[in-house]
């Protein structure tokens, strides 16, 4: 288990980053042939797959969701199907609004597949269509929200915007964009307004946000668990030392670097593609973005949003460290990829 990461980060600072992407997630080469048979039989693989391991359950059954956490993070058709970089939220409340004009927050699909989608649970109901608008199919997924978990199985405090936590509890689908060309996913995202109920029916719970992204909690140890790789890579992993200490030293020099001045999960400015740093897990799954943002001087940003390069010294070290980091990040996932069951 990862220990205590600073001090900063237990008293509500958050080590974010903000990258924008050079091409839009649904960009389309239009010489590339259309996948659209390809995509239905990934549609029905994922839907079944999804029943099968992310059933309906009781909102709170936390053995459910870790099953479903450690299958899908995994060798899963899901995880397969996933670009190698995604976007995710929720829809967008303007029913006309395009995916271009939604605010969404950029993954690595590690991230997506092992603390995001398992919070929901599915039916194995679902529909495909390609939206001509979009220039993508979209798969409609029947499902519903783990909301009575405890409050550290969740990646960050959903809770902290009310109308954001209202929709996830009430959520009836999840959507998954398909590039036509690629067969892969680009685009996820959870809405409340789809035409069945929910796959299980839920009381609405509404915690208190008091400010911090991270905490600890009474037994001492840091939350949200779900973020420090817990239950996704295993107790005897030899690295996971190496990558508890290598992420404490990369924290630090990104609080140095000033990558927490304004970049949290409430998006403040606001962004329309948000990239979160503030987790172990999160961080696991932008390190080679973030990597390549500093050596090209493009981070951070001053308070009118111009790049603003880094002091040698200090770019310097936020280079070796999150080298170190991803080196961790690299040895840890190829121990677990050499010993599954």
């Amino acid at each position: 288990m990862l220990g205590a990461i600073s001090r900063h980060l237990l008293t509500g600072g958050a080590l974010l980053l903000s990258v924008f992407l050079a091409a839009d997630a649904a960009e389309i080469d239009d010489d590339l042939p259309d996948l659209a048979d390809q995509i239905k039989a990934m549609a029905s693989e994922v839907a079944l797959e999804l029943q099968e391991i992310c059933p309906p359950a009781a909102p709170s059954d936390q053995a459910a969701f870790d099953q479903c956490r450690r299958r899908l993070f995994g060798d899963s058709a899901l995880r397969r199907s996933l670009a190698t970089r995604l976007l995710w939220g929720r829809r967008n409340q303007d029913a006309g609004a395009s995916l271009n004009n939604t605010n969404l927050t950029q993954f690595a699909p590690d991230v997506i597949a092992g603390l995001y989608l398992p919070l929901f649970m599915f039916s194995g109901e679902y529909g495909t269509e390609y939206v001509e608008c979009e220039r993508l199919y979209l798969i409609r997924l029947r499902a519903g929200f783990r909301n009575q978990l405890q409050p550290g199985q969740f990646p960050y405090p959903f809770w902290h915007q009310e109308a954001k936590w209202g929709v996830y509890q009430s959520a009836n689908s999840v959507l998954l964009w398909v590039n036509p060309k690629t067969a892969k996913i680009v685009i996820g995202q959870f809405s409340e307004r789809g035409s069945d109920s929910p796959v299980v029916s839920s009381e609405p719970v509404w915690p208190k946000f008091d400010g911090k992204w991270m905490w600890m909690d009474k037994e001492g140890s840091i939350q949200p668990r779900v973020t420090l790789f817990d239950g996704l890579f295993r107790q005897n992993n030899p690295h996971l030392p190496m990558l508890d200490s290598t992420y404490r030293t990369l924290a630090l020099r990104m609080r140095d670097a000033q990558c927490d001045n304004c970049h949290v999960p409430n998006n403040p400015m606001p962004m329309r593609r948000l990239v979160l740093m503030h987790t172990p897990a999160h961080a696991a799954g932008e390190i080679a973005r973030l990597m390549t943002a500093v050596r090209e001087d493009r981070m951070p940003l001053d308070d009118t949003g111009a790049e603003q390069p880094l002091e040698p010294a200090l770019k310097r070290a936020l280079l070796e460290s999150g080298a170190a980091f991803e080196e961790s990040v690299m040895a840890a996932k190829d121990w677990e990829s050499g010993h599954r069951d």
